[in-house]
């Protein structure tokens, strides 16, 4: 026997969005860095949604501070991947792109960054999220305030923009440009 919903609608579960917002952060100081950004987001674009890119930045190095300049942004993007899925293609990028890990804070052809996955907070070894250092650093926060200045941090319950605002001792940084926009696929 049914049973009886006259007038009443059954209980329907909201399609949940499969794809879950990530901010990565590129940086690069070493063989046309701005090139080299430029090529990494394009890489990206064959992995997940870039929403947004900011403008390009020029910081100081931070730890090591005996090598050149480094250019930074920021990229608001959309995936179905799943966290340390999304590290792994991270770091596949850079591998292809010619990245050697030598030391902390060396020198480098691309650095990408996993800052922040949705509300994810996780600690592993393999990955913490959002990114350990992350309110610490002028060459993150400027271009995520750019993107998303109401982004939260999960854990600090600050915005992008506050975390900004509050930070004290970061490192100098300067509005350097815009990267090129994409060709045209033919």
């Amino acid at each position: 026997m049914r049973a009886r919903t006259r007038g009443v609608e059954p209980f329907r579960y909201p399609m949940r969005d499969p794809e879950q917002e990530a901010f990565l952060g590129l940086g690069a100081n070493l063989d046309d860095p701005v090139a080299r950004l430029a090529e990494a987001v394009d890489r990206l674009r064959r992995v997940v949604r870039v929403v947004s890119v900011s403008a390009v930045y020029r910081s100081e190095p931070v730890g090591y501070r005996d090598q050149p300049d480094f250019f930074n942004l920021v990229c608001r993007v959309r995936t179905e991947l799943p966290p340390l899925d999304l590290l792994r293609a991270t770091r596949g990028i850079e591998e292809a792109m010619g990245r050697t890990r030598t030391f902390r804070d060396a020198p480098r052809r691309i650095d990408i960054d996993l800052l922040a996955y949705g509300r994810v907070v996780l600690d592993t070894p393999e990955l913490v999220l959002p990114h350990p250092r992350m309110a610490r650093r002028a060459f993150v926060l400027v271009p995520l305030a750019e993107v998303a200045p109401e982004w939260r941090h999960p854990v600090r319950g600050e915005t992008a923009r506050e975390l900004l605002e509050r930070g004290e001792g970061l490192e100098r940084i300067e509005w350097w440009g815009v990267l090129p926009a994409p060709a045209p696929e033919p």
